[in-house]
């Protein structure tokens, strides 16, 4: 059995040596030089025998670079000393002859995916030009990879280094001399003469655009550094090449190779699963909102400074009422607080009495404050609607008190899936209650996986397993063997983190109701969507300046996940994913999986909102939502920051679902 895997590795990926004589001979070097109140001049440079780069002008730099080989990787050192004070940007390009720009694929981790075709032209994308460089901290690693769709080869660039400094630009385009020191250097991909092409440099330089905030990108903007007279600056880059059979295979391989080099730590908070969520529960306290048909808590469109509740109520997505309710009420007759209980119960009668649609459907989103109620509905609310009723009556049955009002309720509203579900087994992303389709993308399809699998559970029906096996069929066809994850996210329609985390979940709840060959085979599209869930996460500490609150209070940026193409900013996304990654370190014996699982795990709780410690969050355990790491906001704040208007709905049940990595397994357990 041994041999048999290890062919199969062999197979899927291997790593082929690239030389660094054919690197330099392909490596195009120029070095920009701004004086101040003035262009800046771009100089070519040429590299003489003993590595030096060398412009026909004279340069108020000396430039050197070294190229070492290791273990098939080739190492590229860049040393800038300054002869006199100068402001300079260095860029770089490896010109890849044997890949033809029209027969590759691209990625850059939580950033980039193949074209980026699902995204519109207002955010970076192929729409508006087929060469993308960005800086690196919009990236869960500081890596360029460029893929041959035809003969399987690959390239890779990484940047290496300590990343520790970072400072405030004055503007956000056009030429900027830095104020301070930086890390942040940028990657990326170009066209040149129909070949594909490396392009990496420092300090930053992103080009043809520049992405500020949600679908609005501005001309492109050059960062320039200051060296000293006698300073000098060290930069280290890592080519790699490699062979795989796809893109999916590309994307694994290329984070199996990430993590070995980064191997990020856990970060220690001092919270553990019991004290996280006992701060956590001051949410479920303040932010209860009784004075409607429906009670709920309040957890959309909230200032961060002051956490006032809001008339808005929101079932899954965002606001996650309901989850939160079985949550309050788990965690109530847990720890003796009636008062959870009470509130609890409260939420979950209002909405078995008032929270359906004339047709069954959970009334999603209703806004008191506007007096407005959308009749427009997705697949995604309503499956996780029914995931936190069915998690509820399941806790319930156990406990001896049963809802059969509540059954009937979600059998109608699961037969309203069935007939909504397509011949291909998608469903559509967004429907009315009279069952008319306003939006057929399949992105969202898996979502509906989970609690599919639940009713087969729950009430025996089979048919809910053929409808959930259904969705495997499309999921397999048309999100996982396509390397294309999209349109889970319902305030974007792009690539996203969230597609291919519920991708990989619903294979994971689809392996508790089946057996032999076809749990396995369940098994390894769990295991082939979670590396690019994985993708979305950060290996690394992305820098931030004195004066940027996240710099300030010391805050680790691994383990934490990037959003979507359109929504460039990290976030605690994680619900069962942490403890998937733990079932298949076991299942497919990848201790990587369980390795990264723990830094997430520890990593997601560094923000918790508690006194003397309130990270600018208003309330206690109101855990904040946009985390704005890289250049990119809704419109306020930006780097160092969170939006002002954030929603911990959402984020209390996601680290809640993290710190209960039973719940699934003891769901589906008949004992």
């Amino acid at each position: 059995m041994k041999k048999k895997v290890l062919l199969f590795i062999t197979a899927v990926a291997s790593v082929l040596c690239v030389n660094a004589n054919s690197i330099d001979k392909q490596l195009s070097s120029n070095i920009s030089i701004k004086v101040p109140g003035n262009k800046s001049v771009t100089y070519k440079l040429t590299a003489d025998k003993d590595g030096n780069l060398e412009s026909e002008s004279d340069l108020p730099l000396q430039i050197s670079r070294k190229l070492t080989s290791d273990g098939g990787i080739v190492r590229i050192t860049v040393s800038i000393k300054a002869k006199e004070k100068a402001y300079y940007n260095f860029s770089q390009a490896y010109l890849l002859p044997e890949m033809k720009h029209s027969d590759c694929q691209f990625y850059m981790p939580g950033f980039w995916y193949h074209r980026n075709m699902r995204s519109p032209k207002e955010a970076p994308s192929f729409h508006t030009s087929d060469s993308w460089q960005v800086r690196e901290d919009r990236l869960s690693t500081p890596l360029t990879g460029i893929y041959n769709e035809k003969s399987g080869d690959y390239y890779t660039i990484l940047r290496i280094d300590e990343f520790a400094d970072e400072t405030i630009a004055q503007h956000a385009s056009g030429e900027v001399i830095l104020s301070g020191k930086t890390s942040i250097g940028y990657t990326g991909f170009r066209n040149i003469d129909e070949n594909s092409t490396l392009v990496f440099g420092f300090p930053y330089h992103e080009a043809p655009k520049a992405y500020v905030r949600k679908l609005t990108l501005i001309p492109p903007v050059q960062a320039f550094e200051k060296l000293e007279k006698g300073e000098t600056r060290d930069l280290v880059w890592e080519v790699r090449k490699g062979n795989v059979k796809d893109y999916s295979a590309f994307v694994s391989d290329v984070w199996t190779y990430s993590y070995d080099r980064f191997k990020p730590q856990t970060v220690e908070t001092g919270y553990n699963a019991e004290s996280a969520k006992k701060v956590m529960t001051n949410f479920f306290t303040e932010s209860f909102v009784d004075k409607y048909d429906l009670k709920y808590f309040s957890g959309v469109h909230l200032r961060t400074d002051d956490c006032k509740s809001t008339g808005s109520a929101e079932v899954g997505f965002v606001g996650r009422v309901l989850i939160n309710a079985f949550n309050a009420l788990e965690y109530g007759e847990q720890n003796n607080r009636p008062d959870l209980v009470r509130k609890a119960n409260a939420v979950l009668d209002s909405y078995l009495t008032n929270g359906f649609t004339p047709n069954g459907f959970f009334r999603e989103f209703v806004d008191y404050s506007h007096n407005a109620e959308p009749n427009v509905y997705s697949i995604r609310r309503q499956s996780e609607g029914v995931f936190s009723i069915l998690n509820y009556l399941q806790y319930e049955k156990k406990k001896g008190r049963s809802h059969p009002e509540w059954e009937s309720r979600i059998k109608n509203i699961l037969g309203n899936f069935l007939k909504l579900q397509g011949a291909d087994g998608s469903f559509p992303r967004k429907f009315n209650d009279n069952f008319n389709i306003t939006d057929a993308s399949g992105g969202s399809t898996p979502s509906a996986t989970l609690p599919l699998t639940m009713a087969y559970s729950y009430f025996k029906d089979k048919n809910y397993l053929e409808s959930a096996r259904k969705t495997a069929v499309y999921l397999e066809k048309e999100l996982i063997s396509k390397s294309d994850y999209f349109s889970s996210t319902l305030d974007a329609n792009c690539e996203d983190k969230e597609a291919s985390l519920y991708a990989s979940t619903a294979m994971y709840y689809l392996s508790f109701v089946t057996k032999g060959k076809e749990r396995e085979h369940y098994i390894d599209l769990c295991k082939e969507s979670a590396y690019f869930c994985l993708s979305w996460y950060y290996m690394w500490d992305v820098p931030f300046a004195q004066g940027q609150m996240l710099g300030d209070v010391g805050f680790k940026s691994r383990g934490w996940g990037n959003v979507s193409v359109e929504n460039n900013h990290i976030d605690v996304f994680i619900f069962e994913f942490a403890t998937i990654l733990d079932w298949l370190a076991v299942e497919r014996k990848e201790p990587r999986f369980s390795e990264f699982s723990s830094v997430i795990k520890s990593s997601m709780l560094q923000l918790m909102p508690v006194e003397g410690h309130m990270f600018d969050i208003g309330k206690v355990g109101y855990y904040p939502e946009v985390v704005q790491h890289t250049h990119w906001d809704y419109g306020k704040n930006g780097k160092g920051f969170y939006n002002d208007i954030f929603a911990p709905g959402w984020t209390v049940a996601s680290l809640w679902q993290m710190l209960s990595p039973d719940r699934v397994s003891n769901y589906f357990d008949k004992k």
